[in-house]
């Protein structure tokens, strides 16, 4: 069995062999996992190795206090950004090991040309993916109206990118009004390119603007980094509204500003974009006007000619059909004249027959009214009362009621008419006739 060896000596083996079999430094590529400052000045950071979201390594790693304040400097200097979590880097290394904290790597400096171009490989990996999956001009497809009036903001509500491009906005010599809502976004840093998608799609859900703007104030190239992030640039792509970028930054152009409908260097310039489509529009809008006016005015005039001769027309021909018309009833006085006088003579011989026809009817009418009356005198005169008392007749009632209407019995009083007396008398007895089979 081997001899056992404590821990210390162990891990003193180990430092030894490290220090006798590595190389006395290396160039790494690895990721920013984590990044403190401690209050002696120096830096303590985990650097990783990851394929997608697997970590394939971890190592922890050093920057002293020195090295730290000259490799920071020089790095923010070239950049335009402080060294930070995310970021990948191209470290000049040494491998320690310490008995009591174990392997580490002290990082002696950090080239800041290969996280600038590690940022634009990215950027341009990013790019070619958008173009195979047909994206970069889906949002460049869109109608952006003439006067976009309603626009939501995506910003942050502190950046002085923002309040540029609201000042444009408001103090416009124009007198224009526009109706902005803003959509508070984080604009640089890790959660960046979350933050502006989340915005982006709550703006769209509300379903009431007719663009969306993206902008931030200037800053370093790896400000910019979160706007070349693919799943941003895919909402963005696929917004179903215009987008507008001033994202603040003169020379770089980001995935974000290619993707977009319009893109402008600044918030000002983006501003300034809008309010001269509004003095476009207002001004073919006047130049329409009066296009419109002087059409209408030459309508007006050669339709005042079409009506004057209209007018000559006219009269020419009401004269002619007046002349003609005269003509016409001359015509016709002088046929009604000579028709009324051979007219008047045939009706008064018509009259003339008429009233020795009526004459002659009416006298026959008269005499045969005269016969008819003689006749109905006549039998009038049969018929009266009186007459029928002259030959012998008499009229019995009974209460009033005629004796052959009455059903009499003895004691009845009755009453007998004759052409001068009344005879009153009362009915003693009633026999039967048996040829007739009457009461008497």
């Amino acid at each position: 069995m081997q001899e056992a060896i404590s821990l210390v000596t162990l891990n003193k083996i180990i430092r030894d062999t490290l220090n006798t079999q590595l190389e006395p430094s290396y160039w790494v590529i690895a990721e920013i996992g984590e990044l403190k400052a401690g209050p002696n000045g120096h830096a303590y950071l985990d650097l990783l190795e990851k394929e997608g979201n697997q970590t394939l390594a971890k190592i922890r790693g050093t920057i002293w206090s020195y090295t730290y304040r000259t490799v920071a400097a020089k790095f923010q200097q070239a950049t335009g950004q402080r060294l930070q979590a995310s970021m990948k880097i191209l470290a000049w290394v040494t491998v320690t090991f310490h008995e009591v904290y174990g392997i580490s790597l002290n990082i002696k400096d950090i080239d800041p040309a290969f996280t600038l171009g590690e940022r634009a490989k990215q950027r341009q990996a990013t790019i070619d993916r958008l173009l195979r999956e047909g994206l970069m001009d889906l949002n460049k497809q869109l109608a952006l109206p003439s006067v976009p009036q309603r626009i939501a903001v995506v910003s942050s509500p502190h950046a002085a990118g923002y309040e540029d491009f609201i000042n444009q906005l408001i103090n416009n010599s124009y007198g224009y009004r526009l109706h902005t809502t803003l959509f508070p976004a984080v604009m640089q840093g890790a959660e960046a390119a979350h933050s502006i998608r989340h915005a982006v799609q709550e703006a769209v859900q509300t379903q009431a603007f007719q663009a969306i703007v993206l902008v931030r104030g200037g800053g370093a190239a790896l400000d910019l980094e979160c706007f070349d992030d693919y799943e941003l640039a895919k909402v963005l792509a696929l917004c179903p509204i215009p987008v507008l970028t001033g994202i603040g930054h003169e020379r770089d152009e980001t995935v974000a500003d290619l993707v977009a409908h319009t893109k402008l260097k600044t918030p000002t310039a983006v501003a300034a974009f809008l309010l001269d489509g509004f003095l476009e529009f207002e001004e073919n809008l006047l130049m329409l006007h009066k296009r419109m006016e002087r059409t209408v005015f030459l309508h007006i005039q050669h339709q005042g000619k079409l009506l004057d001769q209209q007018e000559l027309r006219l009269r020419n021909h009401i004269r002619q059909e007046l002349k003609r018309s005269d003509q016409q009833l001359d015509q016709l006085q002088h046929s009604i004249k000579s028709w009324s006088g051979h007219g008047l003579k045939m009706e008064k011989h018509k009259i003339s027959e008429l009233k020795n026809s009526l004459q002659k009817s009416w006298n026959r009418i008269i005499d045969q009214e005269q016969k008819t009356l003689a006749q109905v005198a006549k039998d009038i005169a049969r018929l009266d009362p009186q007459e029928h008392f002259k030959r012998g007749y008499t009229r019995t009632e009974i209460k009033g009621i005629p004796l052959h209407q009455s059903k009499p019995s003895a004691g009845d009083q009755m009453q007998t008419f004759t052409g001068k007396q009344i005879i009153e008398s009362i009915i003693q007895k009633i026999d039967s006739d048996e040829h007739t089979g009457t009461k008497l």
